[in-house]
């Protein structure tokens, strides 16, 4: 893949950065971070099943009046027929940490991925047939929302399109964080677009960090910063994987900006400490 490529490719993540939430389209930006990500991948193929997946979902909707006036669990049906069954997407339960689960190139390709992969699929098909639906940011586990007339369908798009009832969301919890956990507000809180692809390149850092590649982390925040310049997290991450490589005048910037960003924000008065130290360390 040319330079040139990777840079048009993060010029598009740039113009993504300065969109409002409700203009992102999650497909097209998740495919200019798996350019990235993945150089040897081929992204027109996957921009192509794309377009189908979304042509299919088009006509499905059409076809299915239940689902098209609004009935949650019948748009549950067409979404799972149409990703795992006419497309054959599945989770990847045998390899999981493998990084491809989540380069939207890869999971097109080898049709597998992690949940948040293949939520954003789900969420592409949904928008292409005009329903809504959002992520769910649940404890450990990503899942997906379908709007109904009478309250939400809620779905784990990891294993097929199951329909997930309040049972269901309680053992989730409890198998996630101990036996006494319970359901509690802000569980099922929806995930904004840029929160999602966040969560979807945050999975490649991880891995890299576990590989101890720190430079590929790194460069995994940078692009995620194009996403989210303001996103003082990012910054502060950035920063402090900037010192673990002795890059102490760019650490330094990184940081600064962070604390401009959220000045009060948890951690900030370390933060500040170590401005102050690096900035000794280049005098």
């Amino acid at each position: 893949m040319p330079v040139t490529a990777i840079t048009e490719a993060r010029i598009a993540l740039d113009a993504a950065g300065q969109l409002p939430e409700a203009e992102i389209d999650l497909a097209t930006v998740a495919l200019q971070l798996a350019r990235i990500d993945s150089p040897k991948a081929d992204w027109r193929a996957g921009a192509a099943l794309l377009s189908e997946i979304a042509r299919e979902a088009v006509s499905r909707a059409a076809a299915n009046p239940a689902a098209d006036a609004g009935d949650g669990e019948a748009r549950r049906q067409v979404l799972a027929a149409l990703i795992h069954g006419q497309f054959g997407f599945q989770g990847d339960t045998q390899s999981y940490d493998d990084m491809a689960n989540a380069n939207l190139i890869e999971v097109l390709a080898r049709r597998k991925g992690l949940p948040v992969a293949l939520g954003l699929l789900w969420l592409h098909a949904a928008e292409a047939a005009g329903w809504e639906a959002h992520g769910v940011d649940f404890p450990g586990h990503f899942i997906l929302a379908l709007q109904d007339k009478t309250g939400p369908v809620v779905v784990d798009v990891f294993h097929g399109g199951k329909r997930l009832e309040a049972q269901d969301l309680r053992a989730l919890v409890k198998r996630m964080e101990g036996a006494k956990a319970e359901l509690r507000p802000g569980m099922m809180v929806a995930m904004g677009k840029r929160a999602m692809l966040l969560r979807l390149q945050n999975n490649i850092k991880l891995r890299r960090l576990q590989r101890h590649d720190v430079e590929g982390a790194l460069a995994c925040v940078e692009d995620m910063k194009r996403l989210a310049p303001g996103n003082a997290l990012l910054w502060r991450e950035a920063g402090l994987m900037n010192q673990r490589l002795e890059r102490i005048g760019a650490a330094l910037t990184q940081l600064e900006h962070a604390l401009v960003l959220a000045p009060q924000a948890e951690g900030h008065l370390r933060i500040r400490e170590l401005v102050d130290e690096l900035r000794h360390r280049l005098n």
